[in-house]
Parts: structure tokens; sequence; C-alpha cells
């Protein structure tokens, strides 16, 4: 039988360093995947992922087993991810400033289906709040309950931008298909 998050955390705690490995492989895929739709970049992506789980390690302590291991994770991903997108705004109105010219940031799109393409261009169009919501509710596959304690935001506010997210992808998935 596989142990739980929780047990495995409990080793930790208890001075089995080794086992934090098992966490990070069983986890770091999916914190992989929501932090590329997120920040559109898997160079960023892989350093956030990485970020998340040196803060893990470090903050274990602070975890407590009555939330999901995942929730919590994520929720330190979703900062992460937050504080990348804040320094590359910065770094962005510091070049706009300069009069460079900024290409996209989609990079690896044209790699993937078209489909797919599609879908990361769609969501790039979303505003952050509504892509950082909908990416969490159905590709981190978080409970509203488990989104709120991750952002910090109620749960009808992010119900909401869900709702207006999906509306808006819908929208412009059709664009695309009609282009």
């Amino acid at each position: 039988m596989t142990a739980s998050d929780s047990a495995i955390v409990r080793r930790v705690l208890d001075g089995d360093t080794e086992a934090f490995a098992i966490l990070v492989s069983r986890h770091h895929a999916a914190c992989l995947r929501l932090a590329t739709h997120v920040l559109g970049s898997r160079e960023d992506a892989e350093d956030a992922a990485q970020e998340t789980f040196l803060r893990a390690y470090r903050h274990l302590a602070r975890y407590q087993e009555r939330e999901r291991f995942t929730g919590w994770l994520f929720r330190i991903l979703v900062n992460q991810c937050r504080t990348t997108l804040a320094r590359r705004r910065r770094g962005d109105a510091r070049l706009a400033d300069a009069g460079i010219e900024l290409g996209s940031w989609d990079e690896d799109a044209a790699e993937w289906a078209e489909r797919d393409a599609m879908l990361r261009t769609a969501l790039a169009r979303l505003h952050p709040v509504q892509r950082e919501a909908v990416l969490l509710r159905f590709s981190a596959d978080l409970s509203y309950e488990e989104m709120a304690a991750a952002t910090g935001v109620g749960v009808s506010a992010l119900k909401m931008r869900v709702k207006r997210a999906c509306a808006r992808l819908r929208a412009l998935l059709g664009e695309s298909i009609h282009a």
C-alpha cells in the first residue's frame, strides 16, 4: 500500500529527509503543468516548480494534516507564479520604456498540436486572475475550498472568476475556429 502524503511528511519531519523525494516525484508533474499554463513558459515553470519544492521543504512543519497536501503545495506554487509574473511585468515595462519590442511569450506552442496551441493562446488572453482560477479548478483539479485556501480569495469570487473565464474561453476559441 502506498503511504499517504501526510505520512511521508511525518517521515520527513522525523528526520527521513530522503522521503521528500517521494513527494517531489508524486507532485512535480502537476506543479510543472500548472505553472506552465499560468506562466506560459516551460523555463519559468521549471524555475517556479523548483522554488516551490524548496519552499515546501523549508516550511514543511507548517503543513497541517487536515488539509490536502496538494492544496498546500499549490498555494506555494500559486504565490511563486504570482511573484514570477510580477517580476516579468516589471521587466517588460522596463524593456518597453527602452523601446524594445517584445516577442511572443508562447514560443513552444508551435510544437504542440493546433488544438492545444489555440487553448494556450486563449488562456493567455484571459485576465491573470481568471486564468489562475480556471487552471486551479480544471488543470489542478482543486475544489473551490482548496482554491480559496491557495489564493486567499473567497469561494463565491472564485466561482465567478471560473464562470467568466469559461465564457471568455468559449468566445475566444469560437473566434479561433472561425478565423
